[in-house]
């Protein structure tokens, strides 16, 4: 077998080191442009959950920058949430990359929290849970010295790190996905509970 094609622009191919360079890494513009809407259908879905959970602020701040560390701000005036969303479309292991940024601003804000969202075939939520921010702060590698420094770190998320759904002490988000009855992420997805139900037809002010 080949090596897998890896895409590069012009740019680069005219970048005499260019060549030699080039990662034999199973990459290629197809697979990105992929991931991207993948990661685009979750954060969409996640957006539409909450604004049918009726929370009042939501606000899609990926949409204006990266510098923020996380994809969407929502709550209350006196609670807020800031959520890093990541989507796959994999049921049976969820696995996350987090930049150093991310890492970052989650070690200085409280109100930081992971996301995963499984996007089914048609684009919409199959499942949401939390990742738990203890296993994260125990998973990213250390630096080993001050010449180098990680800023990505690919991670499989134990079954023991999720928990199924998101919500906070005083509002939970509405699932209004039908129940799935196979396992996802290596746990069992329960049926909503009597509050989410009675939700569910809630029109928000």
């Amino acid at each position: 077998m080949g090596r897998p094609v890896v895409e590069v622009d012009g740019d680069e191919l005219r970048d005499a080191g260019a060549a030699s360079a080039i990662s034999p890494a199973q990459w290629s513009r197809a697979t990105e442009e992929a991931r991207r809407a993948v990661g685009a259908a979750g954060e969409k879905e996640l957006l539409r959950l909450l604004r049918r959970s009726c929370v009042p602020q939501v606000r899609h701040v990926a949409a204006e920058s990266d510098a923020y560390g996380y994809d969407i701000a929502a709550g209350y005036s006196t609670e807020r949430v800031h959520l890093e969303v990541k989507s796959t479309t994999d049921p049976t292991r969820l696995v996350v990359h987090l930049t150093r940024h991310e890492y970052e601003v989650m070690a200085t804000d409280a109100d930081w929290h992971m996301v995963a969202v499984l996007v089914g075939k048609d684009g919409s939520a199959v499942s949401v849970a939390t990742v738990g921010r203890a296993w994260l702060h125990s998973a990213v590698p250390a630096d080993q010295d001050e010449a180098g420094r990680w800023e990505s770190v690919r991670l499989e998320v134990p079954a023991h790190a999720i928990t199924p759904g998101f919500g906070t002490k005083t509002w939970q988000l509405v699932e209004d996905w039908p129940v799935v009855s196979r396992t996802v992420w290596a746990f069992q997805p329960s049926v909503p509970r009597p509050l989410e139900r009675e939700r569910q037809n809630v029109v928000c002010d």
